[in-house]
């Protein structure tokens, strides 16, 4: 697999990661079992980074990927941090960030988290320096490597990449979310920060196998925050209404190449914009996590079908999403 520097942690990560939101919760049931096989298929072929959160089923993300990860020290592994307490500015302090770093330490059993992200914090936190010291204190102290900010907005990223610490941003970054392309990702090329991918598949709209008929169960976050009730609705299908991210997928579908899947093309028009550093689909067994690392492959798409894809996000998915992150 390709592999790219992961902006200042300095570290070579493969193009295509893993994000272990399903293994902790809000997606369904994944046992145990399932989640080891996901992430030693995922390592299989070719997987060296994996994203976490202390929040993803209170914890038990973090702990399956630790012990994952415990015998394999070639992957590097980032979770995130500031969502176990109410959002608001005032708790995004020192106290809060030790107590929440020794608690993700534990879980994923190592003295020093090798990547860890402010998790999408209230606007007024990028731009807060007392946050921004206690993070290098925690540098300073070993008890991090590197810190990053998942962001939900471009306005928030640009605020973000300007402090000289933020070694990573991680943002919402797919077909269906085209906003990142104008000043984001220009800006974390001029100052050597990496952009991590998330919700690369639009919850797994941009897989093409689902439609009209599909149902999701009762504790899957594409059930119960259609319209963000439970957190910031661009998470759930990236914004976009059901419908409309299911006319748009079935105008994209022409454009696939032959013997790719829907979410290989998806993965792929990430992989092709200049300045990521990794995208990170989620899975929820092994065939899923081979066949995404399977996108690092692909040859580059071409100037046309780049084109083509930014007509449909135009005509159908501008209005929806362009305006509001």
């Amino acid at each position: 697999m390709e592999h790219r520097v992961l902006g200042r942690t300095g570290r070579e990560v493969g193009v295509v990661g893993l994000g272990a939101w399903q293994l902790g919760a809000d997606w369904g049931q994944v046992s145990e079992d399932d989640a080891f096989a996901t992430l030693q298929a995922a390592v299989d072929a070719g997987v060296t980074f994996i994203d976490t959160a202390d929040v993803y089923g209170d914890g038990r993300s973090e702990q399956i990927v630790g012990r994952f990860a415990k015998s394999r020290p070639e992957l590097t592994v980032a979770s995130k941090m500031g969502r176990r307490l109410e959002q608001i500015p005032a708790n995004y302090v020192m106290s809060n960030f030790r107590a929440w770093n020794e608690r993700s330490r534990r879980n994923l059993g190592v003295d020093t988290v090798d990547l860890v992200q402010l998790h999408c914090p209230p606007t007024p936190v990028y731009s807060t320096d007392a946050v921004y010291d206690a993070l290098d204190t925690l540098v300073s102290e070993k008890k991090i490597a590197a810190y990053g900010v998942s962001v939900e907005t471009c306005e928030e990223a640009l605020t973000a990449i300007a402090r000289p610490g933020v070694a990573t941003v991680q943002i919402i970054l797919n077909a269906f979310r085209l906003k990142p392309l104008e000043q984001v990702l220009p800006a974390v090329r001029a100052a050597g920060v990496g952009i991590i991918a998330r919700v690369p598949l639009a919850s797994g709209l941009l897989s093409g196998r689902y439609d009209e008929h599909t149902t999701f169960a009762a504790d899957d976050h594409r059930a119960f925050n259609r319209h963000g009730e439970a957190f910031d609705v661009g998470e759930t299908f990236s914004g976009v209404d059901f419908a409309t991210g299911l006319e748009a997928v079935r105008r994209l579908a022409p454009l696939v190449p032959e013997g790719v899947t829907m979410a290989q093309f998806a993965l792929r028009w990430i992989l092709d914009q200049e300045g990521v550093s990794v995208v990170i689909p989620g899975a929820r067994n092994p065939a899923q996590a081979t066949a995404n690392a399977t996108a690092a492959a692909l040859a580059p798409l071409d100037p046309a079908t780049h084109a083509a894809i930014r007509t449909i996000y135009d005509d159908l998915i501008r209005p929806q999403v362009h305006h509001r992150w």
